[in-house]
């Protein structure tokens, strides 16, 4: 019975481990998207029209192209444009995750309760404390 319910366990955590990264990889699109169309484009325009996606150093003397994608297709180029924009995605998810496993953490703690005042004592207890304080004095 306890093999069968080990297997089960396993199971349930493997199907949940699943689930996790299904749910991480379309979390992991969103803020993609929200970094690349809303987040850099306000950057872009504080900083005086900046568009980060086109940020590339050419590698190669036959890169003349002034885009990103047309300048990958005439030679190697090293986009620090895309770079520093994919760090902004990391940088956002790993605050959010950071808020929901605090969150998680806050619920989890429950309260501590005042602790219970002790009973009194029961009559055995005074009588036996009445006869080692009259010990105690004899000594």
């Amino acid at each position: 019975m306890l093999k069968e319910f080990r297997e089960f366990a396993v199971k349930g955590n493997v199907v949940d481990l699943a689930i996790g990264v299904i749910i991480g990889a379309a979390f992991g699109a969103i803020v993609t998207s929200i970094v690349s169309d809303i987040f850099m484009p306000i950057v872009g325009a504080i900083f005086g029209g900046l568009d980060f996606s086109n940020y590339f150093l050419a590698l190669s003397k036959n890169v003349t192209a002034g885009s990103l994608t047309a300048a990958r297709e005439q030679g190697a180029v090293l986009a620090y444009g895309h770079f520093i924009t994919v760090v902004i995605n990391f940088l956002i998810i790993a605050w959010i995750l950071f808020m929901v496993v605090k969150g998680i953490n806050r619920l989890r703690r429950a309260p501590a309760a005042e602790p219970a005042a002790p009973p009194p004592p029961t009559k055995e207890e005074v009588l036996l404390t009445e006869i080692r304080d009259l010990l105690a004095r004899r000594v």
